[in-house]
């Protein structure tokens, strides 16, 4: 509408727009034929307390799904997540807990096919008059996966006794990168 070529070919490049311009792509977006897409992709919440026991790596099951687009999230036996197609995936998790004591430790990993493969964790310096307090700890990991392999999330505390993973600081997700 102003002048500027909407799109130009020159080789094999196909040009859009021009340098500064908004595209907006309507429809679908392929790539070689086939829908460009980050799915397969999950999110789920965890839904009441879940307790860890002091010193252990304990599985977290988060079990109230915010969305499973291929259905893949096993959120009421194993929660785990298996995608079902290969690729390079973005996972994410975090586990919080309420009533930690100072000089404390929260601990989170994610599992590969039942393989601690990285582990992130928050140490607690408190820093007020308070006696307690709540600490989370997350992680967001890149990941290749097949189409049958599966990621699980483990949190880990030291307070000295079982503590309940808490529900509103609780999650895990993930989806495909596009390659």
């Amino acid at each position: 509408a102003d002048g500027n070529n909407i799109i130009n070919e020159t080789g094999n490049t196909i040009t859009v727009g021009a340098s500064g311009d908004t595209t907006n792509v309507i429809g679908t977006l392929n790539k070689d034929g086939v829908a460009v897409a980050n799915t397969p992709a999950f999110e789920a919440r965890l839904s009441s307390g879940h307790a860890v026991a002091n010193n252990t790596w304990t599985k977290i099951n988060v079990n109230t799904e915010v969305y499973d687009t291929d259905s893949t999230y096993d959120n009421s036996s194993n929660y785990r997540w298996t995608p079902g197609v290969a690729g390079k995936y973005v996972i994410y998790a975090q586990v919080g807990f309420d009533s930690m004591s100072d000089q404390k430790y929260v601990y989170l990993a994610l599992y590969k096919n039942g393989s601690q493969l990285w582990t992130d964790g928050t140490a607690l310096n408190q820093t007020s008059a308070a006696s307690t307090l709540g600490a989370a700890v997350r992680g967001t990991w890149s990941v290749e996966l097949g189409a049958s392999d599966y990621v699980e999330m483990y949190g880990y505390q030291n307070n000295g006794n079982s503590r309940d993973a808490s529900t509103g600081w609780s999650y895990f997700g993930g989806y495909k990168i596009v390659e």
